[in-house]
C-alpha cells in the first residue's frame, strides 16, 4: 500500500471538505465527518489544519480558483461576446456536472454573512478577496467594461440561485438568459 503524503492527504481533506460544506454549510458540517471522508482521524486531520474555519477557508479558496480557472481557460484567446458566450457556456457545463461547486459557493456567501453578523471579518476578508480574483478573470476578456462585467456575474449569481431552488431547465424562469447560459439539456431533472 502507498502512503500518501501530507500534502497529499490535505488534498484529500480539500475536496472532501468541498463535498461536506457544500451538502451541510459550515455550522452544519462537523469536522468528524470531514475525517470519516477522508479516512483519516480528527487528530490527524488537526495536524494538517489547524481548526474547522481553516479547512472551510481552504475549501472556499479553492471552489472560488477551480472557477476563475474555468473562466481564464474557457475566454483564453478571445475577447467580447466570444469571450462571454464561452464563459457562460463552461459555467453552465461546471454547474451542470459538478453540482458540488455551486453548492458550495452558495455555502460560502451564507457562511461570510453569518460569520460577519458575529463580528468574525476573516472569512469575509479571504471569500472577497477570491471572488474579486473571479471578477478580474472575467472583467478582462469582457474588454475591462464594468457594466458588461456586472450583467456577467450578475446572470452567474441567478443561475447559482435558481439551480440551488430547483427550478427545471424548461422552465419559464430561463427563458430570459442569453442561450449559452441556458441549463437546458445539461441538468436531468
Amino acid at each position: 500500500m502507498v502512503r500518501m503524503s501530507a500534502e497529499e492527504r490535505r488534498e484529500s481533506v480539500v475536496r472532501a471538505a468541498m463535498s461536506e460544506f457544500a451538502r451541510g454549510g459550515y455550522n452544519g458540517t462537523s469536522t468528524e465527518a470531514i475525517a470519516k471522508r477522508v479516512g483519516v482521524s480528527q487528530p490527524y486531520l488537526f495536524r494538517l489544519f489547524p481548526g474547522k474555519k481553516a479547512i472551510f477557508l481552504a475549501a472556499a479558496e479553492r471552489c472560488l480558483d477551480d472557477t476563475r480557472r474555468t473562466f481564464e481557460d474557457a475566454s483564453e484567446g478571445l475577447r467580447g461576446e466570444e469571450a462571454l458566450h464561452a464563459m457562460a457556456d463552461a459555467y453552465t457545463r461546471v454547474i451542470a456536472e459538478e453540482p458540488e461547486r455551486l453548492l458550495m459557493q452558495m455555502q460560502m456567501y451564507v457562511a461570510v454573512a453569518a460569520a460577519e453578523q458575529a463580528g468574525d471579518h476573516e472569512l469575509g476578508e479571504a471569500v472577497r478577496a477570491g471572488w474579486m480574483r473571479l471578477w478580474d478573470a472575467v472583467h478582462l476578456p469582457l474588454g475591462a467594461d464594468a457594466g458588461e462585467t456586472t450583467t456577467f456575474m450578475a446572470y452567474g449569481m441567478l443561475i447559482n440561485c435558481l439551480v440551488a431552488m430547483g427550478f427545471p431547465p424548461r422552465h419559464r424562469v430561463w427563458e430570459g438568459l442569453y442561450p449559452d447560459a441556458r441549463i437546458e439539456g445539461r441538468l436531468e431533472h
